[in-house]
């Protein structure tokens, strides 16, 4: 998939008159690219508009209009575009109470190394994980991670021949299923690979 370039993207005055049309576009492709594995982490698997919608949105925020302020939000993000060989997610563990969370957090260490993707009669596929920086200490891991899955050619051909998409985690102290990736989902990924 192409990276994203300044002449990709809306200049703020462009993008407060198109935002909510934008917006609404970019959250409802988001639905078909999400993915829970068991209650508390879910998957966001990123492409080239998931990515615009966050630039734009930080460029509002930050009234970020010079070229060399845009340039670093693109090197900051065009990262999380997949390649065409690979899928890219943001990872998100969630526990609503806090404390609750930060126990979670202490037993869960490594979890972001041990989510995987199963393509067909393949085997699993584990996530390159945080691959920009460390987000996990002696003690914790953290709630959000960045996940790249890497595929070869004969598994992309079967993904995108309708085989069927798992995912599950491996880690002892976390307790899900499987979870089947439905043929919206699974279809929504396959237009990642190039």
């Amino acid at each position: 998939m192409e990276k994203l370039n300044k002449s990709d993207l809306f200049s703020l005055e462009e993008y407060s008159i198109n935002r909510d049309g934008f917006r609404k576009k970019v959250l409802e492709e988001k639905q078909h690219r999400k993915v829970y594995i068991g209650e508390h982490v879910v998957l966001l698997f990123e492409n080239k508009n998931t990515i615009q919608y966050q630039i734009q949105e930080m460029l509002r925020i930050e009234k970020i209009f010079d070229a060399e302020g845009i340039q670093e939000e693109l090197d900051a993000y065009n990262p999380l575009i997949p390649d065409g060989s690979n899928l890219k997610a943001v990872m998100l563990i969630e526990y609503p109470n806090v404390e609750e969370r930060k126990e979670k957090l202490k037993i869960l260490k490594g979890i972001e190394k041990k989510i995987w993707i199963k393509v067909g009669s393949h085997n699993k596929i584990f996530a390159i994980a945080d691959e920009d920086l460390e987000r996990e200490d002696e003690t914790k891991t953290s709630a959000v991670h960045y996940l790249r899955y890497e595929f070869s050619p004969s598994m992309i051909n079967d993904w995108k021949n309708d085989a069927s998409i798992v995912m599950g985690i491996d880690h002892e102290n976390y307790q899900s299923s499987e979870t089947i990736i439905s043929s919206d989902i699974s279809s929504s990924l396959s237009a990642d690979f190039a």
